[in-house]
């Protein structure tokens, strides 16, 4: 049986469309990933880690856009929450209520995300069309039985988005 040789032109073409494709994917600046949104559009991926008493997150500043949040629990014994609140507030100077958690709903802050109920060891998703400007990433959660606030006890980190 004789063999068939491929023409050079779709050689070239497919050796062209898997260096292409490599080169799609890798780290963005900030160690955040670069991955498609439900849109198609490129996304900036954050992993985000919560413990006790700290917000984690391996970048601190994405660019504009779609950004995927992938944020785990790491305990070691609270259900934790996070949220991504636009604001030029100081992140240590939110405005709270009785309990110290933070009014989400006051003036010149906007809930813009939020995944609730992180348990321990779990790791959630949410994906968020961040503009540029400030940030603040928390968790909000308050122990009546422990008689704790959560944002109180340091949980929260400054966050930027950039043009």
């Amino acid at each position: 049986m004789a063999r068939r040789r491929m023409q050079p032109s779709v050689a070239w073409l497919l050796i062209g469309g898997a260096v292409g494709l490599s080169a799609c994917g890798g780290t963005q600046q900030g160690g955040s990933t670069a991955v498609e949104s439900s849109a198609g559009v490129p996304a900036n991926t954050v992993g985000v880690t919560l413990q006790e008493w700290a917000v984690v997150p391996d970048a601190d500043s994405v660019a504009a856009g779609p950004v995927s949040f992938s944020v785990t629990n790491k305990g070691p014994e609270d259900v934790h929450e996070f949220v991504v609140l636009r604001t030029d507030l100081d992140p240590g100077a939110l405005p709270t209520d009785e309990t110290a958690a933070v009014s989400e709903d006051a003036e010149g802050m906007e809930v813009v995300e939020e995944i609730e109920d992180v348990a321990v060891g779990a790791t959630e998703e949410v994906t968020a069309t961040l503009t540029a400007g400030k940030y603040v990433l928390l968790c909000n959660v308050y122990s009546a039985e422990e008689q704790e606030a959560h944002y109180q006890l340091g949980m929260r980190i400054p966050f930027t988005v950039t043009e």
